[in-house]
């Protein structure tokens, strides 16, 4: 083979390495662009489901505060009701027996009386103590349920406790606006007036 040839030839190969390279180029331009665009695209969803997920996490945010102010407000009711019903059902258990006790009360003025009229006629001792007996083991039933009768004579007349009967001349000055005599004992049922004391007062 001549110079010449041998020359022609590699000027061809030259030349077709030449284009094969411009067309490897051309492809990876192509290439690159489409991996730009699918990247941007790839971007733009992220960046959309952060906006939603963080729209989401602030509704869900308001409805749990919501529902802690419900449950705040429930807590605060029922606590309050719990406090309302347990302070009735005390007083209904003070005062249950209320009415019970006051139909008694004429039955212990019966007694002492009793015991009074017993003790002027000179009645046998043991009969007195066996009637005392009686009436202290009533009233000191009484008294576990909350009665105690009210001190009268000798106190300032009270109207919150007392009811005057009528007035008389003190004895003596300090027994003036004060009580003097009983004519029926008065009683308090855990700390209320179930019976006023009807009383002389002095004047």
């Amino acid at each position: 083979m001549s110079e010449e040839k041998i020359r022609k030839n590699i000027e061809i190969e030259e030349e077709n390495d030449m284009e094969q390279t411009a067309q490897n180029e051309g492809h990876g331009g192509k290439h690159g662009k489409g991996a730009k665009k699918r990247g941007a695209a790839k971007g733009g969803k992220i960046h959309g489901g952060t906006k939603q997920l963080e729209e989401r996490i602030s509704e869900l945010e308001a409805s749990l505060a919501d529902l802690n102010d419900k449950y705040l407000r429930l807590f605060s009711e029922f606590d309050n009701y719990r406090k309302r019903t347990g302070k009735e059902r005390l007083e209904l258990i003070k005062s249950a027996s209320e009415e019970l006790i006051v139909d008694l009360l004429p039955v212990i003025d019966d007694f002492e009386r009793g015991i009074k009229s017993m003790e002027s006629h000179d009645a046998l001792k043991t009969s007195i103590d066996g009637v005392k007996l009686i009436y202290n083991k009533l009233m000191n039933i009484l008294k576990k349920k909350g009665l105690e009768p009210i001190e009268s004579i000798g106190k300032p007349f009270d109207t919150d406790f007392h009811e005057a009967v009528t007035n008389i001349p003190a004895p003596s000055e300090d027994l003036k606006g004060k009580v003097v005599d009983e004519i029926e004992k008065g009683y308090l049922l855990n700390g209320k007036v179930i019976r006023f004391a009807k009383v002389v007062v002095g004047q």
